[in-house]
């Protein structure tokens, strides 16, 4: 079964910068969106930004103008670049595909733990 890989977890200080590949391990058919979700301790799941096949773009509002999401259409990779990052943007970071040409299945990476900690 396919899943999608991370890469990049680290310990950074506040204001650092940091960036998160995503890159499926087996080809993932009719995907419509990739993006990235983040969960902090004690708290929900939430979308940190995606990006659809047609390159429509969509952020959290706490992310916008710090954030961004490249793709490299030939690596097939799906990144996520942050900068001045903040403490309370501690959390495990995912990586998501949404696919389907009528029912939706996700995929999912595994997860990778970002600290910002001075």
């Amino acid at each position: 079964q396919a899943q999608l890989v991370e890469s990049g977890r680290g310990l950074v200080h506040p204001a650092a910068s940091l960036i998160l590949p995503c890159a499926p391990s087996l080809s993932i058919f009719s995907i419509f969106e990739r993006g990235w979700y983040r969960q902090a301790p004690g708290k929900e799941r939430e979308l940190v930004a995606s990006i659809s096949t047609g390159g429509r773009l969509n952020y959290a509002d706490s992310v916008k103008v710090r954030f961004t999401i490249p793709r490299d259409n030939a690596k097939n990779t799906v990144s996520l670049q942050m900068n001045s990052l903040k403490p309370e943007e501690t959390a495990v970071y995912y990586c998501n595909a949404a696919a389907g040409l009528g029912i939706v299945v996700n995929y999912w990476g595994q997860g990778t733990q970002v600290t910002v900690s001075s």
